[in-house]
């Protein structure tokens, strides 16, 4: 298409352009007009501006803190609400474990022996045992039967600590001088006795739950408190105290932990008046053995605050208004049920009003900047703006009206040759001759036309060869499933079954049952190399000449190794066929075998929980001409289970590459031995698949299963349809 050789301007260029100088041009005009006027306009609010602050300063102060009272009570509300509904969980928590404890000391069947883990022994993983610490000098005189009963609590210590994440640790202590912490750690002091603690003293004073004051943890988590319960069992003459400890960090973080404001903040007392947590409380430099001692509002100097701390103790809601040396500070309590402790949330009056005075100030100075010109200039200013206003709307509506009808032009030509385009047109030619990105388009559009319909005849050829190939290999796959047997032999007093399912259209696994006499049955089970087409070909030729072989040799390894010469002379491109052949004596339940490097298959003994792999020298058929194989008998006794597969099975991977492997089958049979050789079959496939995932299927499985009745009874056990 021929081009005039003018000036190309973007799309994009020339909106840019008509618009910058739209926009220039009226904010020219109204920043003159504006300039001019604005600063008659100022004077006009300076004197309602001022009485304006006063009056807002004076209604806004009383409604702010009217408001900041009932915001801060209901915000201490909901702080004591949820701090409860945490205590009263740790509580709960801590009476389940006592229950538990209570348990083990009472059911003996409930101890079992177990591998205790100290501080110099690390485990595999800190989060599944716990660490046994002995008191100084109990470890020459331990307690054995109460030690054991102490590590049946990493049963009720896991699940706890796991679903709560405010707890630090959980545990239990004993008169007797031993600790079982969880979860496991190490670098605990020698010289800590659990019987010197508070949590456990206080338990054994009060008889029943009780919740300690913040002491400094001897793990290293800081200040500490602890809720404890103990767990008495007179007839033994042993006394536990289990115990839950949550840190002063995760209280100030997760239960009182409330930005108020700038300075605002959130504290939590206990019934005695004593600080539990406030923010910047801290153990700082102390050790666990050191004494923390902290601050009781009942201590201060300040009356107002001592009056609030004593209606906190009593359980009461309510604000107060307390008078501090740095000004005045509202109060809002709310009580803690759970464990008669209550929280405060603390602010500062004059942060309150702060946003009225603000207020007033801004009002102030505004006025002092714009309201000077205001009188006399109004309508003068109102009569200018109405004159740009009209000029500017007619200017830009105009060009506007022009612009759009340009631009629009050729997006209507590209509208009719998108609809000749869906109607099926795929000759039509789009023309436009603008000069920028709408040219260039339709000479994509037009391009995009002339691919489309070559795509769409190239789609249709390919079409066509994809249905004939695919009617090709579902013919292919009934021709390769027909080779396999269409049921299994009924052999007195055995049960026998067979399985292929191939990962493609058509495979290389297969398996048969062929007729030696009418005593004897040959059991085939091999795995051609190669996947698809060429190995259902060579798996067909495979299995009609280790037939043809087996039918005039008693001998195993005499018939395979036939086989072996007419595969290898058949043979024509390097492929070969791993092969396990069993001649099977039904009357003297006896299995004759060779194997030519096939998975060896596993033999499940009655009566023990040992497996038997049926290996034997050989190489796989096709390779060399002539090869040594070893014949091997075993005999088959009453509940013996043998378990023949392809590696499909055992090399089946999940979505982390990780092998279904011969510990997994071997496990699994051994858990279903006692089900029908079928049943047993159905269980395999059942777990491969569910192992695999969404992983698609990428080599045969094939499979096998003799089961030995457990009483031969002479009988016949039916067979079942082959599945393919």
């Amino acid at each position: 298409m021929q081009k005039g050789k003018t000036t190309r301007f973007s799309v994009r260029t020339k909106i840019f352009l008509v618009f910058l100088i739209l926009s220039v041009t009226a904010l020219l005009l109204t920043g003159f007009l504006a300039f001019v006027q604005m600063g008659s306009v100022s004077r006009f609010a300076v004197d309602r501006s001022t009485d304006l602050a006063s009056s807002i300063m004076k209604d806004s102060s009383a409604a702010l803190e009217q408001d900041a009272e009932d915001s801060l009570l209901r915000l201490a509300q909901d702080q004591a609400h949820i701090s409860d509904i945490i205590f009263r969980q740790v509580s709960s928590e801590t009476s389940s474990i006592a229950t538990y404890a209570r348990q083990i000391q009472q059911d003996p069947a409930m101890v079992r022996e177990r591998h205790f883990y100290l501080q110099d022994e690390t485990p595999p993983d800190i989060h599944s045992t716990s660490v046994l610490f002995l008191s100084p000098g109990v470890e020459h005189h331990i307690p054995l039967e109460e030690r054991n009963a102490l590590g049946m609590m990493d049963a009720i210590f896991i699940p706890v600590y796991s679903s709560d994440p405010n707890l630090a640790a959980v545990y239990v202590g004993t008169r007797s001088g031993m600790s079982v912490i969880y979860p496991w750690f190490t670098g605990m002091d020698a010289a800590f006795d659990p019987r010197t603690r508070d949590w456990f003293t206080q338990a054994e004073e009060k008889g029943d739950l009780t919740w300690s004051k913040p002491y400094v943890d001897l793990l290293g988590h800081g200040l500490m408190i602890t809720c404890s319960k103990p767990v008495p069992d007179p007839e033994k003459g042993w006394f536990w105290v289990v115990g839950a400890d949550i840190t002063i960090e995760t209280i100030n973080q997760n239960i009182i932990g409330t930005q108020v404001g700038e300075s605002g903040y959130a504290m939590l007392i206990d019934s005695e008046g004593n600080i539990i947590s406030r923010p910047g409380l801290s153990s700082g430099d102390m050790r666990w053995d050191e004494s923390f001692e902290t601050e009781n509002l009942l201590d201060s100097a300040n009356p107002g605050l001592r009056a609030v701390a004593m209606n906190m103790m009593s359980g009461n809601t309510g604000v107060a208004r307390v008078q501090y040396e740095n000004g005045e500070r509202f109060i809002a309590y709310a009580p803690v049920e759970s464990v008669n402790w209550s929280v405060a949330v603390v602010m500062p009056v004059e942060e309150v009003v702060a946003p009225a005075e603000a207020t007033r100030e801004s009002i102030l100075a505004a006025s002092d900047e714009t309201a000077s010109h205001i009188t006399g200039q109004q309508d003068q200013m109102r009569t200018i703006f109405s004159a740009a206003f009209f000029v500017l709307l007619a200017v830009v509506g105009i060009l506007t009206l022009i612009f759009t009808r340009h631009l629009t032009r050729p997006i209507e030509e590209l509208q009719k040759g998108s609809k000749a385009i869906g109607a099926g047109n795929l000759d039509y030619t789009v023309t436009v001759q603008s000069g920028d990105e709408f040219e260039d388009l339709a000479d994509s559009f037009n391009h995009m036309a002339a691919d489309l319909k070559e795509h769409i005849e190239n789609l249709r050829k390919t079409t066509a060869e994809k249905e004939r190939i695919e009617k090709e290999l579902e013919i292919a796959k009934e021709i390769q499933q027909s080779f396999l047997p269409e049921k299994s032999p009924e052999l007195p007093g055995l049960d026998l079954e067979g399985f292929n399912l191939p990962a493609a259209e058509v495979g290389g696994d297969f398996f048969d049952f062929i007729p030696l006499t009418d005593d004897q049955w040959g059991l085939v089970i091999a795995d051609v190399s190669g996947k698809g087409v060429p190995a259902a070909l060579f798996m067909a030729l495979s299995r009609t000449l280790v037939r043809a072989s087996t039918t005039h040799h008693q001998d195993p390894a005499a018939s395979i190794r036939e086989a072996n010469q007419n595969i290898f002379l058949d043979a024509k491109t390097s492929m070969f066929v791993t092969l396990f052949y069993a001649v099977l004596d039904a009357s003297k339940k006896v299995l004759s075998y060779v194997n030519a490097g096939h998975n060896p298959p596993m033999l499940f003994s009655s009566g023990t929980s040992g497996v038997t792999l049926l290996e034997a020298r050989g190489i796989a058929l096709g390779v060399i001409d002539s090869i040594d194989l070893e014949s091997l008998t075993v005999p088959l006794n009453p509940g013996d289970v043998v378990v023949l597969y392809t590696d499909g099975v055992t090399e089946a991977t999940n979505d982390r590459d990780e092998e279904y492997g011969v510990t997994r089958l071997q496990d699994l049979v051994m858990a279903s031995r006692d089900l029908p050789a079928r049943e047993i079959i159905t269980t395999i496939v059942q777990d491969v698949i569910r192992f695999t995932g969404a992983r698609p299927q990428f080599d045969d499985i094939t499979l096998m299963i003799l089961k030995v009745s457990e009483e031969d009874t002479h009988g016949t056990t039916s067979g079942s349809q082959t599945e393919r």
